[in-house]
């Protein structure tokens, strides 16, 4: 095969940024707008889940991580059996051997900086797999499955035709997917760019420049449609003093990357169990179930289901709720997402954690006597910087969404606090309790990196 890192290498600058441009400007815009359809199809289906009385509430999700398990391993196929069978219209459900089905940033953080190799025929089983688990109330998010989709988009339209295009689609694609769902374009481009970090991608001027015209039709295309798909918490009232914003970036960093990063840390450790799938439906179904229903019965329904925006509207409309029922509600949501994702779940964490991180922002706001909403937002920035460990995301959401000066300096402290509690926690706990690395569909010269959700 044509060397074609080397075909990029050999191009000028001002040819460079050209190319990356329409590239990204072409895969952004099928990818914004297959993101958006995708997502209003999720929020309609969870919208129809969340009228439903206590019980279907708690119910839903569970039948559809286990439909979403059924997809994945009994109507998805390994290439072993795609020999088998001999059928060459069985591709799009055949994944490689080892491969982590339902761990949708594992390709991507494996293909960056090589998205040619992107496996873009796994989109529509996965897709499947997406509503199953997101469409019933599962506790995951949908800025991996917009991600996810808009790479597999960029990657998918050039294909062998226009393949000095495919890498800028593909990244502005993944770039404006995450960018039209949150409605912050600089969010869109940290997220590909930190993301492919992990693999070691060059922050060169083709990515780049990608990932920031990918991120900017993104928001441009959120705001022409009018859609709003994720409501952020954004601080409106500043800290009292400086003492009381270095108090509260400490503590609410400090717990929200605790409480995120350990959830993270046992995502990743289930992704290596080597267990049947159905042994980690029957224990991580438990686990959710057990959850969802404490949650039900100390809070609300409401807040046991869906990523956390019913958590997040449950701490605030609640007036006088005691400090220990937050944190209990904040622990469970997190074990929640955590078993949803260990027992096969296909979704994001990125939202989960901006909800565990706002609560766990909001345990300390009566003590403090802080505004709830400075609280929220400075723990849900340090959820995404401590629990998913993408800070440069984090600081570009900060500065993104704006407020008060000090507010946002707060914010800023938060994420580097839970940045330093998540790393450390995560390293502490591999020392005590060591394990091998997980096993991985992949290419031996890809080097995958521990914490792709």
């Amino acid at each position: 095969m044509r060397d074609v890192t080397a075909s990029y290498a050999g191009s000028s600058l001002p040819s460079t940024v050209v190319v990356s441009t329409l590239g990204a400007v072409f895969g952004g815009s099928i990818a914004a707008l297959l993101v958006v359809g995708f997502t209003v199809m999720l929020k309609a289906m969870l919208a129809v889940v969340s009228r439903q009385n206590v019980w279907v509430l708690i119910l839903m999700p569970l039948l559809g991580l286990t439909l979403s398990v059924l997809v994945l391993y009994r109507f998805g196929l390994s290439t072993e059996e795609q020999g088998l069978r001999r059928r060459k219209w069985v591709k799009w459900r055949t994944f490689p051997p080892g491969a982590a089905r339902s761990h949708l940033t594992d390709d991507m953080v494996s293909c960056a900086g090589a998205e040619e190799r992107f496996p873009c025929h796994l989109t529509a089983i996965r897709l499947l797999a997406i509503f199953a688990t997101v469409g019933s109330g599962g506790a995951m998010g949908t800025e991996a499955p917009a991600a996810y989709l808009g790479v597999a988009t960029g990657a998918a339209c050039c294909g062998t035709r226009w393949r000095r295009l495919l890498r800028p689609a593909a990244v502005g694609g993944g770039a404006a997917g995450v960018a039209v769902l949150i409605g912050i374009p600089l969010v869109g481009t940290a997220y590909i760019l930190e993301l492919g970090r992990r693999h070691k991608a060059p922050l060169n001027v083709e990515r780049v420049t990608a990932a920031l015209v990918g991120g900017f039709v993104g928001w441009f295309l959120n705001i022409w449609l009018g859609v709003n798909l994720i409501r952020l918490v954004v601080p409106k009232e500043p800290p009292h003093s400086f003492y009381q914003a270095l108090v509260t970036a400490l503590l609410i960093g400090g717990l929200s990357g605790l409480i995120t990063s350990l959830s993270g840390t046992a995502i990743y450790r289930a992704k290596a169990w080597k267990a049947s799938p159905f042994i980690r439906l029957a224990l991580g179904g438990l686990a959710l179930g057990v959850s969802a229903l404490i949650i039900s019965m100390i809070a609300s329904p409401e807040a046991a289901i869906g990523p956390g925006g019913g958590a997040i509207s449950w701490v605030e409309g609640a007036t006088g709720t005691a400090v220990l029922t937050v944190l209990a509600v904040d622990v469970l949501r997190a074990v929640a997402t955590s078993a949803t994702a260990a027992a096969g779940g296909c979704g994001g964490v990125f939202v989960p954690f901006l909800a565990i991180g706002d609560l766990a922002g909001r345990v300390f706001a009566p003590s403090l006597e802080i505004p709830s909403d400075l609280a929220g937002a400075a723990g849900a920035a340090g959820g995404i910087s401590g629990g998913y460990h993408l800070p440069f995301t984090a600081v570009a959401l900060v500065l993104s969404q704006g407020g008060p000066r000090l507010a946002v300096l707060t914010c800023l402290a938060t994420v580097i606090v839970a940045a330093f509690t998540g790393a450390g926690s995560a390293k502490l706990l591999d020392r005590i309790l060591p394990m091998g690395r997980p096993t991985i569909a992949e290419e031996p010269a890809i080097e995958q990196d521990p914490y792709s959700f």
